[in-house]
Formats: C-alpha cells, structure tokens, sequence
C-alpha cells in the first residue's frame, strides 16, 4: 500500500548515526535560465506558462518567483540547455496572452547539488552549503531544496571552484565518505 502524502524523509529514512549526513556533490552543465520580467502578479499566470511550457514537452527543473509592490513579478526557471529553442518559441508565442516585458535566457550558468539522507535530520547544513560559496566569493543566482538535497544556479564559469568548495568544506574528500560527482551531460 502506498501513501501520496509521504515526505522524502519517510521515503528515505535516517538510516542510523554511522551514515554520513552528506553522501555526494553533482553538477551540472547544461540548463540554461529563463527569466520573463514584470509579468503579471495574478492567479493563473504561473498556470499559463507551465502549461505552455509542458504542452510543448518542456522539462522544468528549478522555480523561482519575485513579486514586486508594482502588481509585477519575475519568474525564472531552468530547464535543459538543447530545449532552448522550444522554451523561446513558446514564449515568444504566448507573449500578447502572458503579457510579460522581457524574456532573458542566461546560458552561462550551471548547478551544483549536495545530496545526503542524514541532510533532513541534521541542522547548518544550508548554512555550510552558502558558506563554501560565499568563501569563493560565488554568487547564488537560484536556490531549490528538499529534505534530502540543497541546489544552487551559479555563474558557469564558477561551478568547477563551486563544487571544490562545497566538497571541500564538506570533507568529501577524506576516505571516510565516497562522494558520488556527476557531471551531466551537455556542453
């Protein structure tokens, strides 16, 4: 019997104090971000550019949306780098409905996560996470989360000094961890 309201923590349980809290780093380099300014901030909207965005096959990955006092919001996702093409044509095409000002694509970014199960029991790993990064001097353009995962969108020409840092100041570089990189695919 499966339950749909089970969190990632109950999927994936605190498997006992000799796990490590952090298991692994990925990356990867081929998204790209899209940004569509002062778009309007009323129900529905998000509504009509995922929709859009998933009628075409679009595969969205990261979400973030600002609201400004002006009755505008930005909204900026990522999605993989060969769909490009798709993402502006829809867009493009849906520009007069969405009624945004601006649509901004940023290729040059890439993401670095820090996986573990004993992440969702466990306080400060968020803080050492930004840490690394802020140490580097490496600006976070988007963050997603879960129980079990912390990603960050960082200037491409910054991820291989991001994913350093973060394993570094994670100690993934001791025998005692065997941290999992991946690189994804693309560029």
């Amino acid at each position: 019997m499966t339950n749909d309201n089970q969190s990632m923590g109950d999927l994936f349980p605190d498997l006992g104090p000799e796990d490590p809290v952090v298991s692994g780093i990925a990356h990867d380099k081929s998204e790209v971000q899209v940004t569509l300014r002062r778009i309007p901030d009323v129900p529905g909207v998000s509504t009509s550019v995922f929709t859009s965005l998933a009628e075409a096959g679009v595969n969205v990955d990261m979400i973030v949306q600002a609201a400004a006092s002006t009755g505008t919001a930005d909204i900026s996702f990522t999605a993989s780098e060969s769909q490009q093409r798709q993402i502006e044509q829809v867009l493009t095409d849906k520009r007069d409905e969405l009624k945004y000002e601006s649509l901004d694509i940023n290729k040059e970014v890439g993401k670095v996560a820090l996986v573990g199960v004993g992440m969702k029991t466990h306080s400060g790993i968020a803080a050492t996470f930004f840490r690394a990064l802020s140490e580097k001097n490496i600006n976070v353009l988007m963050i997603s989360t879960s129980e079990i995962r912390i990603s960050a969108m960082v200037p491409l020409a910054d991820l291989e000094d991001a994913v350093r840092a973060i394993h570094t100041k994670f100690n993934l570089d001791s025998d005692q961890v065997e941290a999992v990189v991946y690189g994804g695919t693309g560029r």
